[in-house]
């Protein structure tokens, strides 16, 4: 996709470079129709998962970057980690369907500038998208309750839920036993060893206070099913506008 600044009232109007990494193409195409109608802001491109969106954001030099947590079987989280090494300066704001409260503040530590749900009205989207491209954080009011909580109480994330106390690399492979997936291919998806996935299988049983494996894969089957469901209804929040 081409960038292209036109001239507003006789001057040439910088616009923000925006590139979209999201695994559906409806999604993307929402986004791009929404950010395309504002007159400092313009979509450079668009990836559906982590390699290609690796290889088109070093060559069309984006200012933002936009991506989702769930690349189908690939983890957003693990993008921001990947593309920062290579891009330290590139700001992304993660927009997903995903629980805020679950996900946000392990997107900001992996590098994050901002989290925004897709519930929310576009107006809010644009507006976080803006803040970040400002080099700004964004995050939700809610959520800023939330963390400036944790802060001032110093609760560990032991008196969280069992989902929050699993590393980022164990809910991946979580998110993976939900899809079915057996523990050799999630060796193969995640490029590790079959030694790690099990340790990792371990980790994740022990603190979710699950005692065998068939629970467990009942369990992230059962997780996975209800993230699809509020999947399915955030995408028709982002629909192209007729």
């Amino acid at each position: 996709m081409e960038f292209n600044g036109k001239p507003r009232s006789g001057r040439q109007e910088m616009k923000h470079k925006v590139f979209i990494v999201d695994d559906h193409p409806i999604v993307r195409q929402g986004l791009a129709q929404l950010i395309n109608q504002e007159h400092d802001l313009a979509v450079c491109g668009e990836a559906s998962d982590i390699s290609s969106a690796l290889q088109a954001i070093l060559k069309c030099s984006p200012d933002i970057l936009i991506v989702d947590i769930s690349l189908g079987q690939e983890s957003g989280i693990r993008l921001i980690e990947e593309i920062l090494l290579r891009k330290p300066e590139l700001p992304a704001l993660v927009l997903s369907m995903h629980d805020e409260f679950l996900y946000a503040e392990r997107c900001l530590k992996a590098g994050a500038k901002g989290y925004v749900m897709k519930q929310e009205p576009p107006e809010k989207v644009i507006q976080a998208i803006k803040k970040v491209s400002k080099g700004e954080m964004y995050i939700s009011e809610k959520l800023s309750v939330k963390l400036l909580q944790k802060f001032v109480t110093k609760r560990s994330e032991e008196h969280g839920s069992p989902i929050e106390s699993l590393s980022n690399r164990e809910l991946e492979v979580f998110q993976l036993i939900g899809r079915g997936l057996k523990t050799r291919k999630i060796a193969e998806q995640l490029n590790l060893s079959v030694k790690t996935i099990e340790t990792y299988i371990e980790h994740i049983k022990r603190k979710m206070g699950i005692d065998d494996s068939r629970n467990l894969i009942l369990h992230a089957a059962q997780w996975f099913m209800n993230e699809q469901s509020h999947a399915a209804q955030a995408r028709n929040t982002t629909k192209p506008r007729q």
